[in-house]
């Protein structure tokens, strides 16, 4: 059955047709959700856009709109108010049919596309940090949600495994004797890196040094390789593990890294050059963008490649072997100018048409001094530091909370809650936005948080076990609208499937987090409102709140699911 609000977008195109013509048929219907509830279930404003258009005053063409209106066993009741809005109140019959209608199920696109989602892409013989959260965690949820509507979806973590900062690691590798030595661990490779870092910006012999190293490195060079494969190996053990910690669906078939590209990177340029999209300029192969004061270097004058040409490779490899219909990139907002140059590259080459490459921007994560996240010692926070934390964080919390919780089931609960709370903590803020990162607001167990939501499943299976009953087998009975706040649950549940189109079409995971906030919110508004197991509640009545609390806890569940966060049955 459609949605409540797509019943009556159809009911109110059949009125606007009836009264002005098919003409007008595909005007927006403009229903929306009542703010207030004395005002109905519904507003509808329609008219103030047709009116325009036909010369009329808005109430006259509304007043046509409720004439022809056929609300057979959908709208009870519906009137003018204001300059136009017609208010529209559901009949008891089509609510109790919402309420009867699978509330978790989301329908597929009725046109499926391959999608490649290329997210996470840390720099590898380093730590993650946390400027590594957003792009992981935004583009698995992504993930998710294009796969809960219907699209193919291929994964893509394009990690940097090449390029000058390799050269430069590797020359400081050898230089310093590392590659006999036995501390090839990803926290030994941190200070290495930094150290390296340091020489390369202050040594100009060391900097010609490393760039030489990077095109051995392309071309084969057997030591370089070598050395190249052992830090590739640490380093992905501990991208793997992170991604364990925070429940990202990476797996290691999803990981094409720069040097997966390699190969392909001198036919890039040949044929970009070709095709006159790419020219020579002070001895490099430059793109030159209309608008962009500065080229994008597809090859280097020393004959090395950058990070542009292998996008540009990795764009004509997705879309030509891979038949993907759209390229969604989740990368940060300092990188919008590449991007336009890359995706204008792309599209001149005839590889890619605009639509096709999607750029997904996310802000920086910010301290409460409002600067970028660091550490009290001004250093970059450790992804797995972060981690660490939350989940020391939320012991102490689930503790003080529930003492008598068994310490097994103590540490799985404080574990799924410490994760549950950094990605909800940036899921639930918008992604173009910098954010501040805040452990008292993340951990609360109010207002928009994980924790909150994670609470509200978790007081709902308590009433299932308080009163002995299966959440799943209440969850198929029949569920009768009575009172004001199971009609406002009703309303809720009836709009999940929209929630989740709508991030899969704005790409904006915040929206289901503000969706599932508000379903917590009025459930809990339900729970004081409406006794579902207190003495005196008749047993039809009890049966119906009991199928109710299972429907939101489904929803909790599978919408926390698609933001790639758990739930848990006690706290």
């Amino acid at each position: 059955m459609p949605p409540l609000q797509e019943q009556l977008e159809t009911r109110i195109a059949d009125a606007v047709a009836a009264a002005f013509g098919d003409d007008h048929r595909d005007a927006d219907p403009l229903v929306r959700p009542a703010n207030d509830p004395k005002f109905g279930d519904f507003q509808c404003n329609a008219a103030m856009g047709l009116a325009k258009k036909l010369g009329q005053k808005p109430r006259d063409v509304a007043a046509a709109i409720v004439e022809k209106l056929d609300g057979g066993g959908l709208i009870a009741s519906h009137d003018i108010a204001g300059p136009g809005f017609i208010n529209l109140t559901l009949t008891g019959e089509a609510l109790d049919a919402a309420a009867a209608a699978d509330s978790a199920a989301v329908p597929s696109v009725d046109a499926p596309q391959t999608v490649v989602v290329d997210y996470a892409g840390p720099n590898l013989a380093k730590e993650m940090h946390v400027g590594h959260l957003r792009s992981t965690v935004i583009g698995d949820a992504l993930c998710r949600v294009f796969d809960a509507v219907g699209h193919r979806v291929i994964r893509q973590n394009h990690i940097g495994d090449w390029g000058t900062q390799f050269g430069m690691l590797l020359e400081h590798l050898i230089e310093t004797g590392w590659v006999n030595s036995d501390d090839q661990h990803i926290g030994n490779l941190n200070a290495l890196y930094q150290d390296a870092k340091k020489r390369f910006d202050a040594d100009a012999d060391f900097q010609e040094r490393s760039k030489k190293r990077v095109v051995a490195l392309q071309a084969g060079d057997a030591e370089s390789l070598k050395i190249w494969r052992d830090l590739i190996g640490e380093s992905v053990r501990h991208m793997n593990e992170v991604f364990r910690r925070l429940v990202v669906l990476l797996q290691d078939a999803d990981m094409k890294p720069e040097s997966f590209y390699n190969d392909r990177l001198a036919a890039v340029c040949d044929d970009l050059e070709a095709a006159g999209v790419a020219r020579v300029s002070d001895g490099a192969l430059c793109v030159f963008v209309d608008g962009e004061e500065a080229p994008l270097i597809i090859r280097k004058t020393d004959g090395g490649y950058g990070y542009a040409t292998t996008d540009l490779a990795a764009a004509r490899h997705r879309i030509a072997d891979l038949g993907a219909d759209r390229v969604v990139y989740v990368v940060d907002a300092r990188q919008r100018d590449h991007f336009n140059k890359f995706f204008a590259g792309a599209s001149d080459a005839g590889w890619a048409r605009p639509e096709q490459l999607q750029y997904v921007p996310f802000g920086t994560v910010l301290g409460k001094d409002k600067r970028p996240f660091k550490t009290r010692s001004g250093e970059t926070v450790k992804l797995s530091a972060l981690l660490d934390e939350a989940t020391d964080r939320a012991r102490a919390a689930i503790a003080q909370k529930n003492p008598d919780l068994p310490a097994d089931e103590a540490a799985a609960v404080a574990d799924v809650v410490a994760i549950g709370a950094v990605k909800y903590g940036d899921l639930s803020n918008d992604r173009i936005k910098d954010y501040v990162f805040d452990w008292d607001r993340m951990l609360a167990l109010e207002g928009n948080t994980a924790p909150y939501l994670q609470y509200s499943y978790a007081r709902i299976m308590s009433i299932f076990r308080k009163g002995g009953t299966d959440a799943d087998a209440a969850r198929g009975g029949t569920v009768r609208v009575t009172e004001p706040a199971e009609r406002a649950l009703v309303l809720q549940l009836d709009r999940y499937g929209a929630a989740v189109h709508g991030v899969a079409q704005s790409l904006e995971p915040h929206r289901l987090s503000t969706y599932l906030y508000e379903l917590a919110t009025l459930y809990h508004r339900f729970y004081e409102q409406c006794p579902v197991l207190k003495d005196g509640v008749p047993e039809d009545t009890r049966a119906s709140r009991l199928a109710l609390c299972a429907r939101v806890a489904m929803v909790l569940r599978d919408g926390l699911g698609l933001l790639g966060i758990g739930v848990v049955d006690r706290m």
